[in-house]
């Protein structure tokens, strides 16, 4: 086997000094070398942070809508208002805690449990059966004995309603379906009226009214459209009404009822020519002690009035959430004693009226008494004290320590004096005595 050879030729190169340069190219200074740099991994998490891309924007404000939300609770659906809820605001517009609470959509029933005052009041299922049918009763036969009342008690110089009379179907899918189809139905309603002459009955139909920047979504009884083109509101109560009067209470608190539907269905005659609302709306109930029904005229102009009115004041609720500090939330999954501390940052304005028309109202009653607050006895009370917003100013006002200056003060001093003077002339006075009647002789 034959040895092969490698045979390797070596080139000397001559070696410059440093101090000589080339003529036509410079030399580069010699970079110091630097230590090796350590191997990265991800696990040990030594990698440089990267900048994201696109760079981040400036914190966005948070809207009203993300506030409201907050408020609730992020996994809270909001309660939609109804026109129970908006009449109860009308009848205390000076609320700001119902006002935040039905603006933000919290459901005042859960939150109330959480807090360990429930509401225990609400209608009984006798009582609803029984609404159901007498309302059945009225709207049978087309309409007939309704068309019949509306037009003797509201418009009696109409041509009166015969068989002709229109009840158009207002079936659609979802809330803004049949809003949608009642608004239509209003319309052709209207121009029909004034056209033929007919009269056309809208069986629950669905109002939209926009509440603190949402839509709210109203359902009343009825409404009726006269031939001359104008609007009525229909309240079924099934509360007696006895000789041609009813409870004063329930008369009120349906009529600011019928207010809400009245500024709903202003709202649809805005759009439409020459469409007209009647702000007399006809009460339904049964007559006496019978089921038979009978109606009376209710003027709603003054509740209209106090409804619009506490309805603007609704549509300012961002003031309300931006002067609650951060993280208050009402969200039932919170403790009670967070709960409560939430409740108190807003203010309220408590009645014993509020026992029947809002769910917080047993909790609200409580603080009231342990904060010795006079608006626990009463509005007419709480006016007639003025400055004295405690129990116990009120008491040392009439003992005469209060302020001399005010008014209110002097005249519960002078009250409780003559009150004193009385109290010891009666125990001066000699007791009566009553003469012995003579025993029956039967």
């Amino acid at each position: 086997m034959g040895i092969l050879r490698f045979r390797t030729r070596l080139r000397v190169y001559p070696v410059i000094p440093s101090s000589v340069h080339h003529p036509t190219r410079p030399v580069r200074p010699r970079q110091p070398v630097s230590a090796p740099s350590p191997r990265l991994s991800v696990a040990d998490g030594t990698l440089p942070r990267v900048s994201s891309y696109p760079p981040s924007s400036p914190a966005q404000p948070t809207t009203l809508r993300q506030r409201l939300a907050g408020l609730r609770g992020p996994a809270v659906l909001p309660r939609p208002l109804d026109a129970r809820a908006l009449a109860a605001l009308a009848a205390n517009p000076g609320c700001g805690r119902r006002a935040l609470l039905d603006g933000a959509g919290v459901d005042k029933t859960v939150l109330a449990a959480a807090l360990g005052s429930p509401a225990a009041f609400g209608q009984s299922q006798f009582a609803i059966v029984r609404g159901n049918s007498f309302e059945a009763k009225v709207k049978g036969d087309g309409g007939a004995e309704l068309l019949r009342l509306v037009h003797g008690h509201l418009d009696p110089a109409a041509e009166p309603p015969g068989a002709g009379a229109r009840v158009p179907d207002l079936t659609a899918a979802g809330p803004e379906g049949r809003a949608a189809r009642t608004a239509l139905a209003l319309r052709e309603a209207t121009a029909a009226g004034r056209e033929t002459g007919a009269w056309t009955l809208l069986d629950h139909p669905m109002l939209a009214l926009e509440v603190a920047g949402s839509p709210a979504y109203l359902e009343p009884d009825a409404v009726v459209v006269h031939p001359d083109g104008r609007w009525t509101v229909v309240e079924i109560k099934s509360f007696p009404m006895i000789d041609g009067a009813a409870d004063a209470a329930k008369v009120g608190a349906a009529a600011r009822q019928a207010a809400v539907y009245v500024l709903a269905l202003e709202t649809t005659a805005e759009k439409l020519d020459g469409a007209e609302v009647g702000h007399t709306v006809l009460l339904v109930c049964p007559k006496d002690f019978s089921n038979l029904p009978t109606a009376a005229r209710v003027d709603v102009r003054r509740e209209r009035a106090v409804t619009r009115r506490q309805l603007a004041r609704l549509t300012r609720v961002e003031e309300l959430a931006a002067a609650l500090p951060e993280g208050l939330s009402f969200d039932p999954a919170r403790t009670a004693e967070e709960l409560t501390e939430a409740v108190s940052a807003v203010d309220a304005a408590y009645a014993p009226e509020c026992l029947a028309a809002c769910e917080l109202a047993f909790h609200c009653r409580d603080r009231a008494r342990a904060a010795d607050e006079v608006t626990a006895l009463g509005r007419s009370v709480r006016g007639e004290l003025g400055a004295l917003t405690t129990v116990e100013d009120a008491l040392a006002a009439a003992t005469g320590a209060g302020c001399a200056e005010d008014p209110t003060a002097a005249a519960l001093h002078r009250a409780a004096r003559l009150r004193a003077e009385a109290l010891e002339l009666a125990a001066a006075r000699p007791p009566h005595h009553v003469p012995e009647t003579s025993a029956c002789p039967c």
